[in-house]
Parts: structure tokens; C-alpha cells; sequence
């Protein structure tokens, strides 16, 4: 399928003068064969991409696997719902929480629902999502990092910090995660061969997890011979030994000549100029990103799981304005809707809507700060020790 659309691309267009794209078969036996003499090279997100998944994934598989087994995301999302109940709608409670962690110590005013408020934070902590840095696996690891803080927050009630035992039902079915050998021995594997690949990524300075673009990302505007050094020098000396890193090794030895390529000198009209190939094919990537967002908004293809949950209530009840004797009752004598609706007060809708917003808002905006706080078990800890 490949060799006749580049045929076609080619004769409408003529030979590029250069190539970047990812590590598939198919397209690396297609270019060999329409674009023969072409440079040719290998986008750098897709290299790393594929050399930590030959890396890892085998141990995230199992880390993944042994998660869903024990069940412990529907466990805590169960007691996130029991305290959530326990709180009940106080506002102030979060924001005594939030000043007692900046201060450092109790607020007086907090004291009594500190336990259940600390509790609660750590619950939602363990799911909070902000250290992903929106390459997708393997440059983020929701998996690991997801049983990395549920051993965070076994060590907090272990110790017995939460001293109303608001998260001591937590402590059995967490026990069962953190003693699990094959969960363990993944994780600690795996941790080592992430530390290996982040190496590997900073020498080729690229999906820098400082840079907040995710899959945008075109890697630093580093001179493309310091990158070429700093990935030779990762390969003598920065590969542990050992057969979980012989891949790696060879993986970067077969395709070293398509990694970095020279400038590459064009005529044109203005005379001779340079060009540096680009070191990734994102642009092209992108443009096919936003092509697939908009068709999906076209089409309406997108889930709908978001659109219910945050639906208010009574929104299915519009559909009984096809009944007249319905229509009847809710106009009370008005001849249309517009008439009717004008009798209500907008402060009174306004402060209905908000009520709503408020009961289907998940966590707060202050708690979601809150959770957000890597070091938040250690703050807490030093809370509850009061």
C-alpha cells in the first residue's frame, strides 16, 4: 500500500530532499524503494518511544496487570465517596487545610476535621495525574506512578498518622498491593530501566519534561553535533550491563547513520542555501492531530461518558414539553415559554446553577490544588502529628 502512494507522491512532487519518519517495516522497505539515494533518517520521538517500550514494558504490563487484579482503584474511589459524605459541603474546611499545609502547622479552626480532611486528600492525591508530562507511555507511566504513591499512602496510615482511623479499612486491601512480590519486583525492575531512559532522553534533548508541549514537542534547539556526542557518550558509558539493556545497545547501533544527519546544501532560486533536516516528523503529526479533533466534533464520535455525568438532573425532563398536558402545567396560564421563564427571578436561576455546579463538581478548585502538592504526605504527616 505504501510503495504506490510514494510513487504517486513523487510524481506529483518530485524527490523531497530528505526523509524523517518512525521505525515501522513497512515504511522503511517503501522509502527504500521509491526514494533511493534520498537521505533518510529517524524521527527521534519515535526511537525513544519505541526503545522504552522495548525497555519496559514487559514490567508495566505486569505492573498494570497485578493493579487490576487487587482492585484497589474501585477500593479508594469508594472511600473517596464515604468521605466526601463524612465532609459534606464546608468550603471552609479545604481552605483551613490548605492554610494549615502552607503554614506548617494545625489552624485551630481545622483541627477537629483535620483527620477526615487529610484523609480525603490523600485519597485523591494517589490518583492525581499532574506529574504526567503528556508523551504517553513510556516517557509517562501512570501505572507505576499510581502504585509508587499507594505506598505512600500505606506508610501514612502504617504509621498511624490518621489518627481517627478515617483510612484504616484502607489498610488491608493496600497491605495486599505492597506485599505483592510480583507487583514489587516489576516496579523496583522497572524503576532502573526508567532511570536508564531518562538518560537516554536528556542526551538527545528531547520530550524534556520541563517544556509542558507533550506531543508537541520538537526537541531543544541544540546544535545537532553536541546531540551526537552526548548520545555516543550515553552508549559507552551510560548503559548499565547486563541482557534487560542489550537491546537498547542495538537498537541505537542500527540505526546510529539515520539518528543525526548533516545540513543538507540546496540550490534555489536566492542561491545556495543549507537546510538542517528536522529531527522529528511533529509537524506533519500535529496537522493530523487537529484534523481528528475536528472530525470528531463534527461527527460527535467522542464519548459521551463526560456530557451525562456533569448533565444536571432534571436536563432528561425537557423531553416531556412534547406532552401538552406537561406543557400546560409548567406554563401556569403563560402562552409560551419565553413568558414563562420570565417570571423567574436571574438571581434565582443563577444561584440554582451554581448549586448544581457544586454538586456535581468532583473536587474542588482548592482541593485539586491541594492534591497537587508532590510532597503532600510528608506535610500531612507532620499535621497529624499534632
Amino acid at each position: 500500500m505504501l510503495i504506490p502512494f510514494f510513487r504517486q507522491i513523487k510524481k506529483q512532487y518530485g524527490d523531497p530532499i530528505a526523509l524523517v519518519h518512525d521505525m515501522g517495516k513497512g515504511i522503511l522497505s517503501a522509502v527504500k524503494t521509491v526514494f533511493k539515494g534520498i537521505p533518510d533518517f529517524i524521527c527521534h520521538f519515535h526511537f525513544l518511544r519505541d526503545i522504552g517500550k522495548d525497555l519496559f514494558e514487559k514490567e508495566y504490563a505486569i505492573i498494570r496487570k497485578r493493579l487490576k487484579t487487587h482492585k484497589i482503584r474501585t477500593v479508594l474511589r469508594r472511600k473517596a465517596k464515604e468521605l466526601d459524605k463524612n465532609i459534606g459541603d464546608d468550603p471552609e474546611a479545604v481552605d483551613h487545610l490548605w492554610t494549615s499545609i502552607e503554614n506548617g502547622c494545625v489552624d485551630a479552626t481545622a483541627m477537629e476535621k483535620m483527620p477526615v480532611m487529610a484523609a480525603y486528600a490523600m485519597v485523591h492525591w494517589t490518583f492525581d495525574k499532574s506529574e504526567l508530562e503528556g508523551y504517553g507511555f513510556p516517557f509517562d507511566c501512570p501505572h507505576l506512578i499510581f502504585y509508587q504513591r499507594l505506598k505512600k499512602l500505606y506508610d501514612l496510615i502504617n504509621a498511624q498518622a490518621i489518627k481517627d482511623r478515617s483510612l484504616f479499612r484502607l489498610w488491608q486491601p493496600l497491605t495486599k498491593v505492597v506485599e505483592d512480590r510480583q507487583l514489587k519486583k516489576a516496579a523496583s525492575q522497572m524503576q532502573k530501566k526508567v532511570e536508564t531512559f531518562k538518560k537516554l532522553r536528556e542526551a538527545l534533548s528531547i520530550t524534556d519534561s520541563n517544556s509542558k508541549k507533550g506531543l508537541n514537542d520538537d526537541g531543544q534547539n541544540t546544535d545537532i553535533k553536541s546531540i551526537e556526542e552526548k548520545v555516543k557518550q550515553f552508549r559507552n558509558e551510560g548503559i548499565p550491563d547486563g541482557e534487560n539493556f542489550e537491546k537498547m545497545t542495538e537498537q541505537i547501533d542500527k540505526y546510529w547513520e539515520k539518528l543525526f544527519a548533516d545540513p543538507i546544501s540546496v540550490t534555489s532560486s536566492a542561491g545556495e542555501v543549507t537546510i538542517q533536516p528536522q529531527r522529528t516528523n511533529n509537524i506533519l503529526e500535529r496537522f493530523f492531530r487537529d484534523l481528528k479533533r475536528g472530525s470528531r466534533r463534527r461527527s460527535g464520535t467522542v464519548s459521551l461518558n463526560k456530557t451525562l455525568r456533569f448533565m444536571l438532573t432534571d436536563t432528561p425532563i425537557v423531553k416531556n414539553l412534547n406532552k401538552p398536558e406537561y406543557l400546560e402545567i409548567i406554563l401556569d396560564g403563560c402562552r409560551t415559554l419565553e413568558e414563562r421563564f420570565e417570571r423567574i427571578g436571574s438571581r434565582l436561576v443563577a444561584e440554582k446553577l451554581k448549586a448544581e455546579q457544586r454538586k456535581h463538581q468532583i473536587i474542588g478548585s482548592e482541593m485539586k490544588k491541594i492534591i497537587k502538592l508532590p510532597d503532600l504526605p510528608e506535610r500531612l504527616s507532620v499535621l497529624l502529628a499534632y
